[in-house]
């Protein structure tokens, strides 16, 4: 059996985020020039580009290149009423229970549940898919996939933290697994007189 590797990318950071907002379909805050020097060159060859189908995701996936497919599989957690709401201004009780019980949607959008669920399916189609898979996405989705490759239980969705930019390899054989990668830069000799 071929390997499926996957690489997942969170999409760049963005100004409802700064903000303390739930996300919504805004574009991203970066440094395009710069952000396309110095990740343009990863993950070039004989990859398959994805990514969910907001404007977050679809911009960071040109800095890695001009043939990204939106996969709807890819898009972020239905954040309900709360899509662009200022977090600290929700009804306490409300985001209480949601940050406490994954299977509570009281915005209107998905449970926790429902979003590993649906990661989870989507996880499960690439198993038959060989070849390498750049997929640009979300800190939600990332966290659910995480779960599902780790066997988490889900009060672990949120001990998970994803930053902007950030990426994970996962790769299935069989059976998946999590893949560190070391992308350490060269180390400088140390001068012994200055420790």
């Amino acid at each position: 059996m071929q390997t499926t590797r996957l690489t997942l990318i969170c999409h760049a950071v963005t100004p409802l985020q700064k903000k303390g907002h739930f996300p919504d379909d805004e574009a991203v805050a970066m440094d395009w020039q710069g952000a396309a020097l110095s990740l343009a060159g990863r993950y070039k060859e004989n990859r398959r580009l994805l990514c969910g189908p907001e404007a977050r995701t679809r911009q960071t996936a040109g800095v890695f290149g001009s043939d990204a497919v939106i996969d709807d599989g890819l898009r972020d957690a239905d954040f309900g009423r709360w899509k662009g709401q200022d977090i600290g201004q929700l009804n306490s009780d409300e985001l209480g229970a949601w940050l406490s019980d994954s299977t509570r949607a009281p915005h209107g959008g998905e449970s926790v549940d429902q979003v590993c669920a649906r990661i989870g399916d989507w996880m499960k189609s690439l198993e038959s898919q060989p070849g390498h898979v750049v997929a640009i996405t979300h800190p939600f989705v990332i966290r659910a996939a995480m779960l599902y490759v780790l066997q988490f239980p889900v009060s672990m969705f949120y001990r998970i933290d994803v930053e902007p930019l950030s990426a994970i390899e996962l790769r299935f054989n069989n059976v998946w697994r999590l893949r560190l990668d070391t992308h350490m830069a060269k180390s400088t000799p140390r001068n012994e007189s200055n420790p």
